[in-house]
């Protein structure tokens, strides 16, 4: 049996006379920037999130960049986020001209601890950028808390948490503003690169409106200097129907993780955790295990693809070798980054699949007992 880790093309053949339609409908207006397939998603969007605004840009990176731009962070300012994600939780922060600040993860869950966040705050830190890491949010109520006794805006990394809840909040909706990535191995993903910010603040929205187009004001007056970063109308028009399968989608994820939790149950894995008044909708599902290297190759030989999320804390990055940080810093990060491993997990994944990579682990446990 081969397994992927991911298999887009189930989904796209579950839905393809659907997005043919859509994406025709663009062919036929000939609107591809802008217009009504744009103006829909980010209305449907914006209501899926539980959010007054959602607003399409050009990919998820752009979302957290001029975020922090439309919020006035800059040259001379911090931002506090985790040390355990993508480089563009960071990058954008260095975009803007700001210093990221890195801090450690909770030992259980992976997501930015909070008393670690108010440790690292100092008078120059503007903002907090929480990743909900893997699928499952932060522990954003005390992160809200500390955020407000600081003054400090709050953006939420929801690259990785499309639908996810946080006490019977979608992500999206719980801190100033939130981006989202449309890269198409996401939970909601485009057909190419694309992203999103969310928020309920009417006047940042202006700002984002200018921002990701030249900072223009009429066709050809210009109030800034701003950027190209549009979500396309094909794009749009994809996530469009997509959207509406996706609760539906990040059920079956749910599923998936059910069938792994109960098939590995006796393994040495340790499998994800979820927080008490969390929903984890498993954009990825990551255990964690001793001799990882030695049983991803294990995998490999059996046709069972996976990956490791993520190797290299940002802290550790050569990108940010300025900043000074050192093995260590990160205590729990720098001790998961040795022993996450992502297992294979899709909506359209069967149980057959999940209990054939169950038999594979055992086969490599059984044959690992001294």
């Amino acid at each position: 049996m081969q397994v992927p880790f991911l298999d887009l093309k189930s989904q796209y053949d579950s839905i393809q006379a659907e997005v043919t339609a859509a994406m025709q409908q663009v062919f036929d207006s000939c609107s591809f920037i802008g217009g009504e397939p744009l103006a829909t998603f980010e209305r449907d969007f914006a209501q899926f999130c539980g959010a007054r605004y959602a607003l399409g840009l050009a990919n998820g990176t752009d979302a957290l960049h001029l975020l922090l731009r439309a919020m006035g962070v800059g040259p001379g300012d911090e931002v506090i986020t985790a040390a355990n994600s993508f480089i563009a939780s960071a990058s954008c922060i260095v975009m803007a001209g700001a210093s990221p600040v890195f801090v450690d993860a909770d030992a259980t869950t992976y997501t930015i601890e909070p008393a670690a966040i108010e440790a690292a705050i100092t008078p120059r830190t503007k903002a907090i950028i929480p990743v909900h890491l893997y699928g499952q949010p932060a522990d954003m109520r005390p992160i809200m808390e500390l955020a407000a006794r600081h003054d400090l805006q709050v953006i939420e990394d929801a690259a990785q948490a499309h639908g996810a809840e946080y006490e019977d909040q979608r992500v999206g909706s719980i801190g100033h503003a939130a981006s989202f990535s449309f890269y198409p191995g996401k939970n909601l993903g485009a057909y190419g690169d694309g992203g999103a910010i969310t928020t309920d603040d009417a006047t940042l929205v202006e700002r984002l409106k200018a921002l990701r187009d030249h900072g223009r004001t009429s066709k050809y007056e210009h109030a800034i200097v701003g950027y190209n970063s549009r979500l396309d109308s094909l794009q749009a028009s994809v996530l469009s129907v997509k959207l509406k399968y996706l609760d539906g989608w990040n059920r079956q994820r749910q599923q998936v993780a059910a069938w792994y939790a109960e098939a590995l149950a006796t393994s040495d894995f340790v499998l994800p955790s979820v927080r008490p008044g969390s929903t984890h909708i498993y954009h990825l599902y990551v255990v964690r295990v001793e001799r990882r290297e030695a049983l991803q190759k294990h995998l490999a030989e059996a046709g069972i693809a996976s990956g490791i999320h993520y190797p290299l804390p940002l802290h550790l990055q050569p990108a940010f070798q300025e900043l000074g940080y050192k093995p260590g810093d990160m205590p729990n990060t720098d001790a998961a980054a040795g022993q996450l491993l992502s297992l294979p997990i899709f909506p359209e994944m069967t149980q057959a699949q999940v209990v054939y990579v169950a038999e594979a682990v055992r086969t490599f446990e059984a044959a690992t007992v001294v």
